[in-house]
């Protein structure tokens, strides 16, 4: 029987992406060169003071509470997010600073993901905790 709480959701793939294996997706083969999260869609729309909101989860084919994202900062680098719908505040490591990324992060977002613009303002809610982190990674000696 299935958890609902494990539901699967449908994945943000970028159909446009090149795969470097042929008959696996973009995602799951990034060609040598490609940034972490190359696969999935960036919303170029979706941004705020030079950082943009990638999506994983395709929360705008099927509608719910929570699911994963990424960020790309102004210099083109990425962290991941784990993102939940509550009014609770909360921002917690759950993967550390990498070469590749600046870490994964649990986050609540206060604004249900029901459109582009609600996910903007959940982006701006979480941005100045995610600029130190950013700040943070590019500075680590």
């Amino acid at each position: 029987m299935d958890n609902p709480k494990h539901k699967k959701r449908p994945l943000a793939v970028d159909h446009a992406a090149m795969s470097a294996k042929f008959g696996h997706p973009a995602f799951a083969a990034r060609p040598a060169g490609t940034p972490v999260y190359y696969g999935f869609q960036v919303l170029s729309d979706v941004s705020a003071q030079g950082f943009t909101l990638g999506k994983i989860t395709d929360f705008e084919t099927e509608p719910t509470d929570n699911g994963d994202a990424f960020v790309i900062a102004p210099d083109n680098s990425r962290c991941g997010l784990v993102w939940h719908v509550s009014s609770e505040p909360t921002f917690t490591q759950v993967m550390p600073h990498e070469n590749e990324r600046w870490g994964v992060w649990a986050v609540n977002f206060p604004y249900p993901m029901t459109s582009r613009n609600n996910a903007r303002k959940n982006l701006e809610h979480v941005l100045l905790r995610l600029q130190e982190e950013w700040i943070r990674w590019r500075t680590r000696g």
